[in-house]
């Protein structure tokens, strides 16, 4: 006999979520958004639906090296990602540059069936925060005495 699921306002908010985010996100990510269109949702609901979109194809997971898993609405063409080192965001990028069959350095006789391309660095969100950041600094030079040492009062 099989599950019949119904149709939910949970899990039509994780649908919509990760559809306006465009990027893959973490459980806690679409808990962290969707929980102001539905104040009951639960972290534990959130991780039913994603289970429960995965199983019947809705959603793939994103498994990079070394962080929490993530998802993305499945369909989509061929693509790879962009992880920023400064939020842990991570962002897809669409094409790719490398075609199924031009790998180089694989060995002759090999033949690829699929290959995974991640892309680290800053995204344009950090990099600007960063740019900002440097322009607001202080500038004072290393070697100039601090302004804080004619205030201390000598005994």
């Amino acid at each position: 006999m099989a599950i019949v699921r119904r149709k939910t306002a949970q899990r039509d908010v994780v649908l919509h979520v990760l559809t306006i985010a465009g990027r893959p996100l973490s459980p806690q990510e679409i808990f962290d958004i969707a929980k102001d269109q539905v104040p009951s949702l639960g972290i534990a609901t959130v991780y039913r639906n994603i289970k429960t979109l995965t199983e019947n194809g809705t959603l793939k997971p994103v498994e990079l090296p070394g962080t929490v898993q993530r998802y993305e609405l499945a369909g989509k063409h061929h693509h790879h990602h962009f992880h920023c080192n400064t939020c842990g965001k991570v962002y897809e990028i669409e094409g790719c540059s490398m075609q199924h069959d031009d790998h180089p350095n694989v060995p002759e006789d090999f033949e690829v069936d699929d290959h995974v391309v991640v892309l680290y660095g800053r995204c344009a969100d950090c990099t600007q925060h960063e740019a900002v950041k440097e322009n607001t600094a202080p500038s004072q030079p290393a070697n100039a005495p601090s302004q804080l040492a004619g205030m201390v009062s000598q005994p």
